[in-house]
């Protein structure tokens, strides 16, 4: 992202903050884009804002079409431990790999674009369950409003698991699906660093930046006065891992997600060798995701699928058991870290607030039954007794 952006280009986008409605927005952006110096330190600023504009206009049309009762519906409410968006291109077999892992009752079809609108699924691994949404296709570099929707349902996944066919070019449609998707914020590589920046529209909280990992060539001051900058003066900061004074000033223009996800070489039926050529290829360039050969047709290669996005949410189970009760046989579906107070808050703020101790049974214990307190940290499979005054 550019730095040191010219006095214009910074007023044009105080009104883009200030703006309220998406025809606002648009405007606003529009006028901010033409301030914008055009070489090559701001060439993703503008790619941003042009896929922005892109963005909203399309959230226009999707009110329009809801006010006329038209148009798929493109949200879909998250169930389960995760939501876990399947996208690729046209034809890859992902309406198939989502209705044989989950038996919904998705369309299948030779030709392309036989999916409209989003169909979820349930997905079980041992006792924890991962909703699946099989998409419409996802076509690169497409301005169209079925891609913007699908991006849209992506940023408020929890994984993405990326369909590709041995029948076509899985490693150039990998990395086209890669760029679009890193084009609109969203990242598929865990990155060194993040910003996170919490505005305030009143108060006096000021400028507040917590360290939870580094700056790397500027200091908290520098950030406040790059803030201020921008007419930004109440806010808190939040910095996670190795983030630069760029990577503060990337933050204010737009949110970068990071997605864990998964690659599947499907249609290994149709050659087994290439797919698992092609897979290893891919695993040598991504090597941080995951990449599994399947097949669809033949219902193999998904043995290991729930476990791999297991660990890539970095879940843990957590058992609860009332006091000389039974232990429960539904899981709480927690972040690795989690502690007894994040188990407390899941059942009831009166187990937070009465809390008198726990006991706990798995391998974060150092022996069964063990005495802790809120701040102790779980371990996946740990049981939980909470025990509370009164």
């Amino acid at each position: 992202m550019p730095a040191n952006l010219p006095a214009e280009a910074r007023a044009k986008w105080i009104k883009v903050m200030e703006a309220r409605t998406p025809e606002e927005k648009i405007k606003a952006l529009e006028e901010f884009l033409s301030a914008v110096p055009k070489h090559k330190g701001t060439a993703n600023l503008r790619l941003w804002a042009t896929r922005r504009l892109a963005e909203l206009r399309e959230e226009i049309e999707i009110r329009r079409r809801k006010r006329a009762g038209r148009g798929p519906r493109f949200f879909i409410e998250k169930e389960g431990a995760a939501q876990v968006i399947v996208v690729g291109p046209p034809n890859t077999g992902k309406s198939s790999v989502v209705s044989i892992l989950t038996g919904a009752k998705t369309k299948i079809a030779d030709y392309p674009y036989s999916t409209i609108e989003p169909v979820p699924g349930m997905y079980k691994f041992k006792d924890v369950l991962f909703q699946l949404i099989d998409t419409p296709p996802l076509s690169p570099g497409s301005r169209s409003g079925l891609n913007s929707r699908v991006i849209g349902l992506i940023r408020n996944a929890d994984a993405i698991m990326i369909i590709l066919d041995v029948n076509g070019d899985p490693i150039d449609n990998f990395e086209r699906i890669y760029d679009e998707l890193n084009s609109h914020g969203i990242l598929l590589h865990k990155p060194r660093g993040r910003v996170v920046i919490e505005r305030q529209r009143s108060g006096k909280l000021g400028i507040r930046v917590t360290l939870m990992g580094r700056l790397l060539d500027c200091t908290p001051d520098d950030v406040r006065k790059l803030l201020e900058s921008y007419r930004i003066n109440n806010a808190l900061v939040k910095i996670y891992g190795d983030v630069t004074l760029g990577d503060v000033e990337q933050a204010i223009f737009e949110s970068r997600l990071y997605k864990p996800s998964i690659i599947v070489i499907n249609k290994a039926d149709l050659d087994l060798k290439k797919a698992i050529t092609k897979g290893r290829l891919l695993k040598k360039m991504n090597p941080d995701i995951p990449v599994i050969v399947a097949s669809a047709k033949w219902r193999k290669g998904f043995e290991k699928l729930g476990e791999i996005l297991f660990n890539e949410l970095e879940l843990i189970r957590i058992y609860t058991k009332q006091p000389n009760g039974q232990i429960s046989n539904k899981p709480l579906i927690l972040k690795k870290g989690s502690t007894v107070l994040d188990v407390a808050k899941s059942i009831h703020k009166k187990f937070v607030e009465s809390f008198l101790y726990a006991k706990i049974w798995g391998s974060s214990a150092k022996y069964p039954g063990e005495r802790v307190g809120l701040d102790h940290v779980l371990h996946d499979g740990d049981i939980v007794e909470i025990h509370i005054r009164g």
